[in-house]
């Protein structure tokens, strides 16, 4: 298009015309004064000199109209899950894209802030939509969202440019929602303490309602909390390492969802001391083997007792000058039993020393969730055998009453390869042993053998404790170097971490954490071809993996980290909960659709902000100078930015008329000032 318009072009500059201009007026005011006669042709004169010293040009240009832009944000965060609203979403930019095509010279932009993205960053991506787009062409800005956004700032006078900005918000004024968050909990706490933390439930439709709390999975405490008030709950820490808690709240009538009824944080569990009662049954060498390793562990309170002499040994010392104390066995094994975390027997025999009621009450401790290490030496063969005793119900070996003393190298056995005890084990590291005890496997999983298949360490489940049993008192030539012996203090901790329930330690294990942009789930289990992974995400969808073996031979599947939350997992009957990020993002914190963020936004800069709850009500587009509207149209501004491509200039006063002009105007002031 062509436009024609008066422009100045000053000879001397702008300045330079101003000076003379003021200049000027003040002699021709001073003339006025002293009552000149020919004021108003001098007057003239100036003015006519002025004019043309600013050149006054008549500009002709072809113009191209530059499109206007119209910047459109689709809200894709993780609380526009929820119901059908980013359905709705979808459509409604639809319509609206399809109203922008059929305006003439408008551009769109069509921008989606990121799925899963901890919190719902509007204003980013306005900015973002628009960084490109000169600012006289930006003709406003649709939201297209649920309202929920965390980066409108309090200075919204800042986002003028992009206006007018219009909300549509997605959701209805009747939603109802619950949400559970944890407002405060330790950071670790001493294993088999209670830590205290506190929750909240918020709520529209009840005043109180039930909460379940669990830890680890295991089977949840349901307690009744009062809505809208910090509640304190205590949880025990029952295991070393880190502890998830669950806290979840039933799902109600209606309910927007369900994902945000639940949350979860992990304790660090810290054992205070590891108490552990090694009995050696008489003295030998792997005896220092056991007590030196043990007591190099600062978190292991070690009672060591040695029997020197039983108490049919004849002996003429009196009993005074002996530098023995009397074995405390009814302190031990009657009073003091539940205090142990763990007990060793380290080839010990049957001397009358302990009573078969204290070793009944060992049974019972273990059956009850006690720990026990057995390891056989010579006399568990024979009639002086623990074999023979109460203890029997609770081992997974019976001898055979055979003793073998030949050279042989301990073997790992093919469920041993896969046990979390011995899976690491090489078995060309192991140096040999000479005598062990013949056994025959009873219950339990066998982890090593002998050369020839015979039993040699055996592990197992007695009720809710735990039991493992070396037909060897050969262990401590591992210790020694023996032939460049083997990994003594790997085994021995192992078996006393997995009798002791260490999570690492567990032989039937899920777990999932997060590696950069994924997250994996491992299984270590005894089973070759075990069951399909099932995890349930923090959305409440619900997806099955296959496992594939990583290159250190443990089951893996990995899956992208696309949602924060929590996730759980399950394998038969193992099951897992991992903690990606925040248990409770700030997307799901408020759920419920809002007019309240974006209105000032759209107040600065003249646009309106309406709901909708189907895409049928999308507002109709209006071009506008200013933008504005209603709950039926918005409007956007028509901008008419355009682009020179050439122009053209003529001078309307060209020096040969104003040269004339000047002339008339001077012999008119000198006549009149001759009269």
């Amino acid at each position: 298009m062509t436009a024609a318009h008066l422009s100045f072009d000053p000879h001397l500059g702008w300045p330079v015309l101003i000076a003379l201009g003021i200049a000027a007026l003040i002699v021709w005011g001073l003339y006025l004064v002293r009552r000149g006669r020919a004021w108003l042709t001098r007057a003239l004169a100036l003015t006519l000199i002025a004019a043309a010293i600013s050149n006054p040009l008549w500009v002709r240009e072809n113009r191209e109209a530059l499109p206007s832009t119209v910047a459109i944000v689709v809200d894709q965060s993780s609380s526009m899950g929820v119901a059908d609203r980013r359905a709705i979403a979808n459509e409604v930019s639809a319509a609206l894209q399809s109203q922008l095509a059929a305006l003439e010279n408008v551009n769109v932009q069509l921008v989606e802030t990121r799925p899963g993205a901890p919190e719902t960053q509007l204003a980013a991506a306005m900015a973002s939509a628009l960084a490109d787009t000169p600012r006289d062409q930006i003709a406003g800005t649709i939201l297209i969202t649920d309202g929920q956004a965390h980066d409108i700032p309090e200075a919204t006078e800042d986002l003028e440019a992009f206006g007018p900005v219009h909300g549509l918000i997605i959701g209805s004024e009747d939603e109802t929602d619950r949400r559970v968050e944890i407002v405060s909990a330790p950071s670790y706490g001493i294993v088999g303490d209670e830590a205290v933390m506190q929750i909240l439930v918020t709520a529209s439709d009840t005043i109180t309602t039930t909460v379940d709390v669990s830890v680890n999975g295991e089977p949840a405490r349901r307690i009744l909390v009062e809505t809208g008030q910090p509640t304190e709950v205590p949880v025990t820490i029952d295991r070393r390492g880190p502890n998830t808690v669950t806290v979840e709240i039933a799902e109600a009538e209606n309910e927007l969802t369900a994902a945000n009824n639940i949350t979860a944080t992990t304790l660090t569990g810290i054992r205070d001391s590891l108490r552990v009662l090694l009995i050696t049954g008489e003295p030998h060498r792997g005896g220092r083997a056991w007590r030196d390793l043990l007591k190099s562990d600062p978190m292991v309170d070690l009672v060591h007792f040695t029997i020197l002499r039983p108490p049919h040994k004849q002996d003429a010392t009196p009993t005074d000058e002996l530098a023995l104390i009397p074995f405390p066995t009814n302190e031990l094994f009657e009073d003091k039993l539940r205090e142990f975390d763990l007990i060793i027997f380290d080839r010990y025999r049957r001397r009358g020393v302990l009573h078969l009621r204290y070793l009944d009450n060992i049974a019972r401790y273990v059956d009850q969730g006690g720990a026990l290490i057995i390891s056989a030496g010579e006399p568990f063969a024979g009639p002086a055998s623990l074999h023979r005793t109460p203890l029997a119900s609770v081992l997974p070996l019976s001898p055979t009453g055979v003793v073998e003393t030949q050279r042989f190298v301990p073997q790992i056995s093919g469920l041993g390869e896969r046990h979390s005890i011995t899976s690491t084990l090489e078995q060309g590291a192991l140096g040999p042993w000479y005598r062990y005890i013949g056994a025959r496997e009873v219950t339990g999983d066998v982890l090593m053998t002998t050369e020839d298949g015979q039993p040699l360490l055996a592990v197992d489940r007695v009720g809710e404790g735990r039991v493992a049993e070396l037909m060897s008192d050969q262990l401590w030539l591992w210790a020694r170097g023996h032939e460049g012996g083997g990994p003594f203090a790997e085994l021995v901790r192992r078996i006393v971490h997995w009798t002791m329930r260490e999570p690492e330690l567990e032989e039937e294990r899920l777990t999932m954490r997060s590696e950069g942009e994924d997250i994996i789930a491992n299984l270590t289990s005894l089973s070759s071809t075990p069951d399909s992974l099932t995890i349930i995400f923090p959305d409440g969808s619900e997806s099955t993996y296959g496992w594939a073996e990583n290159e250190y031979g443990v089951q893996e599947v990995r899956l992208p980290s696309e949602q924060l939350g929590l996730y759980r997992a399950a394998v038969g009957d193992l099951e897992t909960i991992f903690l990606n990020g925040p248990a409770q993002p700030r997307e799901f914190a408020d759920l419920l659709s809002t007019t309240e963020r974006v209105l000032p936004l759209a107040d600065v800069t003249n646009g309106v902000v309406t709901r909708l709850t189907d895409a049928e009500d999308t507002p109709e587009l209006r071009m506008t100078s200013r933008g504005g509207g209603d709950g039926n149209w918005i409007g956007i501004r028509d901008r008419q930015a355009y682009a020179v491509r050439d122009a053209s200039s003529q001078p309307i006063l060209p020096t040969w008329l104003v040269a004339g002009m000047l002339f008339g105007l001077l012999l008119l002031a000198w006549r009149r000032e001759g009269r």
